[in-house]
């Protein structure tokens, strides 16, 4: 869309001397049809309004923020639940009290709760999958940190299995 701004027919305000009275009335009163003009939005075609920003794209992104921070207080009380009656959850656990949540299992990745070698881990991550955004939880010793992070490449929250 090209706009142009300022735009005339007829002499120009600055080349008036003041000897022509007609010239000096239409430069004085110019400026006020100009701020008329562009106080009043042209008309866009269709193709135009589409590719401008407006409240439809505000309210997706503000639709998906919401989810976000919805999504974030679920895991963040869910494992603060857990975690007060078990400070070293296993992944069955945390896994079951996030689906009792509400959240998919499509959705849910959750570490492993022992190493390689049995040993108990030093702490249970959880991220679940937000649109663009991984919601990942922490338990470490019954304390819960939840933060939030974007996808990977790789369309998941964690790397490897």
């Amino acid at each position: 869309m090209l706009l142009l701004s300022g735009c005339v027919s007829g002499p120009s305000p600055a080349v008036s001397g003041g000897d022509n009275p007609a010239v000096d009335q239409q430069a004085q009163s110019q400026p006020a049809a100009e701020q008329q003009a562009g106080s009043t939005p042209p008309s866009a075609s269709p193709e135009a309004a589409a590719t401008q920003s407006g409240p439809a794209l505000a309210t997706t992104s503000d639709t998906d923020k919401a989810a976000t921070e919805a999504m974030k207080r679920t895991v963040t009380q869910s494992l603060t639940g857990l975690a007060a009656g078990t400070p070293k959850p296993a992944t069955a656990q945390v896994t079951e009290v996030l689906t009792a949540a509400g959240i998919a299992p499509a959705v849910l990745q959750v570490s492993q709760s022992r190493t390689p070698t049995g040993l108990e881990a030093d702490a249970i991550e959880a991220a679940v999958l937000q649109g663009k955004d991984c919601v990942i939880g922490q338990v470490r010793e019954g304390s819960v940190t939840v933060t939030v992070l974007p996808v990977l490449a790789s369309g998941k929250c964690f790397v490897g299995s």
